[in-house]
């Protein structure tokens, strides 16, 4: 699969990074983060094993990395989405959209992040594990707060019925990203399908 992370600026043009964060994700994505051995990554970007090591210390710093560039990810296409939207329904059924916009690559580190979020609870001992783990769990936030200020946004307008935006909202989200856990490309059902269900149904909720 195309590797569908850019590069971050502290990377040289000769950065083995992005390949090894694709190896990984499909890796994790095909046999399990557990049953994935880090010598595999390694031999899928062509490289030897303790060259991992110069990028990431460990098979889990890795792993944190690919959560921490999905969420940034999903934050950047929500903000995309949504801007210059006037009407809320609209901007929330294009923020919903945007979420199932997506390609194979990133319906596995989806399935990654979201099988994984309890790796976020608790502090790492490692310095830079504990450096991806804060600024992951930093994104959550800021994509709840998305989430959570377009419904509020809604609401001041009355174009969604007051209730508990905070409560709503990690409602909406979480039913978005229920789809991550079962979903597969190879299935009987299209994607663009199943976003239009979901489409329609935060819609529902929201103006309940």
């Amino acid at each position: 699969m195309a590797a569908s992370f850019v590069e971050e600026p502290e990377a040289g043009p000769r950065s083995k990074r992005v390949a090894i964060l694709a190896a990984a994700v499909d890796c994790f994505g095909e046999t399990g983060f557990e049953a994935t051995k880090w010598s595999t990554v390694a031999e899928r970007v062509g490289i030897g094993q303790t060259a991992l090591y110069h990028y990431f210390e460990s098979k889990t710093h890795c792993l944190l990395t690919i959560m921490r560039l999905e969420l940034q990810r999903s934050h950047d296409k929500f903000t995309e989405a949504t801007a210059g939207v006037a009407e809320p329904a609209d901007a929330l059924r294009s923020a919903v959209r945007a979420a199932y916009d997506v390609s194979d690559q990133e319906v596995l580190q989806m399935r990654i992040l979201h099988n994984h979020m309890d790796l976020l609870s608790g502090a790492r001992k490692s310095k830079r594990e504990e450096a991806e783990r804060v600024a992951a769990r930093q994104l959550v936030q800021v994509v709840e707060r998305d989430w959570t200020n377009l419904l509020v946004r809604g609401m001041s307008q009355g174009a969604f019925p007051l209730r508990d935006a905070q409560l709503l909202g990690a409602s909406v989200l979480g039913l978005i990203v229920s789809v991550w856990r079962w979903y597969r490309p190879s299935g009987p059902t299209p994607l663009s399908e199943i976003s239009d269900l979901i489409e329609d149904a935060c819609v529902r909720i929201v103006a309940m």
